[in-house]
């Protein structure tokens, strides 16, 4: 048997070589150069409006994806921790602000108002603390005493002399100071009185009286008439009042910035204002029962 292949059986090969494929099962030159070659990955059709990467995937889309993974929500218990914490810290921030704010009123006012009210408050601070003072003081004595029937009658007595000078059924004299208003336009109203009165007390008055009227709890202002009438008592200017009280605390009180004598100096009016050892107030008022009040004691 001869080994020999024939010519039309033996492949033709290069130059190199390299053996060619059989021309039946190759496609022709213009075949191939116009098949494209397969896409690996799906492209968008320009008329469809679809987004390639918003291309179904497992049969959803990305905006299904994204809905499914945050409905129905999957919290953790330290997540849930967390926002109460939050929501607590939220809380009380909240009252914080809200009573910041509550506390506000004061920060529109000038800066005479605030002096005065920071005045008043040490001025109440100081009588509270010498009253507490008496009060221990009286204690003391009645349980010291040998006779405390004799003390108890004693201290009676004196507090009802106390609350005859608050009542105005008793003269009084002490420490104090005189203001006096001379009002010669006629500018000066009830009211810039009925204010005057109201400093004086805030400052610790203990017994005051205008022109020759007594100032007790009950005391109006009224300027009907052509006239201002104290009580229905009318008087005239000067008017002048005597104070009984602490002169280092009075007359800083009249004399703030904003306060009386500025008030009654912008109605030209003059206010002049003097410190002394010994206040006489001797002006009385009938003692009067009340009509509906009665003591609790009894």
């Amino acid at each position: 048997m001869n080994n020999e292949d024939t010519p039309e059986e033996r492949p033709a090969q290069t130059p190199e070589g390299a053996a060619q494929p059989p021309e039946s099962s190759a496609q022709p030159p213009e075949e191939r150069a116009e098949t494209p070659a397969a896409p690996e990955t799906a492209q968008a059709d320009p008329g469809s409006g679809t987004d390639p990467e918003s291309a179904p995937l497992g049969g959803q889309t990305g905006r299904q994806r994204l809905l499914a993974g945050l409905w129905p929500p999957r919290a953790s218990r330290a997540q849930l921790i967390v926002a109460v914490l939050l929501f607590v810290l939220g809380l009380g921030l909240a009252i914080q602000v809200r009573s910041t704010s509550d506390n506000s009123a004061l920060r529109g006012a000038r800066q005479e108002d605030l002096v005065r009210i920071l005045d008043e408050l040490d001025n109440r601070t100081q009588r509270l603390e010498d009253e507490k003072q008496s009060l221990q003081t009286q204690r003391a004595q009645l349980e010291s005493s040998s006779n405390q029937a004799d003390e108890a009658r004693k201290q009676t007595r004196e507090k009802a002399r106390q609350l005859g000078i608050l009542a105005g059924t008793e003269a009084a004299q002490g420490p104090g100071i005189t203001l006096s208003v001379n009002d010669p336009h006629g500018t000066v109203e009830a009211d810039m009185l009925l204010d005057t009165i109201q400093e004086l007390r805030a400052a610790g008055a203990e017994a005051i009286q205008i022109n020759d009227v007594r100032i007790v709890a009950d005391t109006y202002f009224s300027d009907k008439g052509g006239g201002i009438s104290v009580d229905g008592k009318k008087v005239s200017p000067p008017y002048r009042f005597e104070v009984i009280g602490k002169p280092q605390d009075l007359e800083p009180a009249l004399n703030i910035p904003g306060g009386v004598v500025q008030t009654l100096e912008k109605e030209q009016a003059t206010a002049t204002v003097t410190r002394s050892e010994k206040i006489v107030v001797d002006a009385l008022r009938p003692a009067k029962r009340p009509d509906y009040a009665r003591s609790s004691s009894q």
